[in-house]
């Protein structure tokens, strides 16, 4: 009985929390998108979302977060599951470009070049869109860390990260220079191919 009625309704909150969060994000990037990232403000973003400014901050801590949080995808939270997924028989750089040609398809939303043109619009947005960049680096060599745990091996996990990251921006780059002609993978195939020639 006490286990029916208590589930229920936290299972309705979630899911309310869970709709109200989608709808400020997709308000905020509406907004964002027809004023401009520096021209929409935290109380435009939560009247058009029907909210008060006080239930916005329940959510999100900024409008530079709600813009974040439509950016990231899910990429960084895969990242970890997708790289311990990878066998640890093989090179570390050719684990990272599997995995990472994996999750490519968390990218390639039809808003992803538009998110990448607001994030690139102040310079406090590139500063934070680096710290993402640095973030996955960080989850990358925490999960190559699990599946080669030798301590001696800890510098080179290390660079093969960040030449990952690196290789992942390139690719990225390239894919919305070509207003996404062909799949991320590709670019990330060919971005991995390239690095390889500079051996």
């Amino acid at each position: 009985m006490a286990t029916g009625e208590t589930d229920r309704p936290e299972g309705l909150r979630e899911r309310k929390r869970r709709e109200t969060s989608a709808r400020i994000i997709e308000q905020g990037l509406k907004l964002f998108v027809k004023n401009g990232y520096d021209g929409t403000t935290l109380d435009a973003i939560a009247e058009a979302a029907g909210i008060s400014r006080r239930t916005f901050f329940y959510y999100f801590k900024s409008k530079e977060d709600v813009l974040l949080a439509a950016h990231d995808s899910g990429f960084r939270a895969a990242l970890r599951p997708a790289m311990l997924a990878e066998s640890p028989d093989q090179a570390p750089i050719a684990a990272v470009q599997k995995c990472l040609i994996k999750l490519a398809s968390r990218y390639e939303t039809r808003e992803s070049i538009v998110f990448d043109r607001l994030m690139q619009s102040t310079e406090a947005l590139r500063a934070r869109k680096e710290a993402v960049f640095v973030e996955a680096e960080q989850i990358l060599l925490d999960a190559m860390g699990e599946l080669w745990p030798s301590p001696a091996r800890r510098d080179g996990l290390r660079l093969v990260a960040m030449v990952a990251m690196g290789t992942l921006r390139l690719a990225l780059e390239r894919w919305k220079q070509h207003d996404a002609a062909q799949p991320l993978a590709h670019y990330i195939r060919q971005s991995f191919t390239l690095l390889a020639k500079q051996f």
